[in-house]
């Protein structure tokens, strides 16, 4: 089947896997807990478009419709994350990730 848009499939196949690796460095360099949490939101947001690229290059609604679960979870990922962020700035009055050891009492 033949794409609808005019921007051939690599394209946005290539964009995804860049905003997937800044997103992945992110994740594994930075120490604050919201910058990680960002980061984490960058990957999922990559993925989205890998999805609904392949989707549209389809023809097929599937992508698509993954997509909307993924956000779902997303926005469930952002409001209990940023709650326990919440929680831990008001127990520690640190957010960074190295500062922070849950198991101590």
């Amino acid at each position: 089947m033949e794409a609808i848009s005019s921007v051939p499939l690599g394209y946005y196949l290539s964009l995804s896997a860049i905003i997937f690796a800044i997103g992945a460095v992110g994740v594994l360099t930075r120490r604050n807990a919201i910058i990680i949490f960002m980061c984490i939101e960058l990957m999922l947001n990559s993925v989205n478009l890998t999805l609904v690229a392949f989707s549209t290059f389809l023809g097929d609604a599937t992508g698509q419709i993954f997509v909307l679960f993924v956000m779902a979870v997303a926005a469930a990922e952002a409001a209990i994350g940023l709650a326990i962020f919440l929680a831990m700035y008001r127990n520690n009055k640190t957010i960074n990730v190295d500062e922070i050891n849950l198991l101590k009492w």
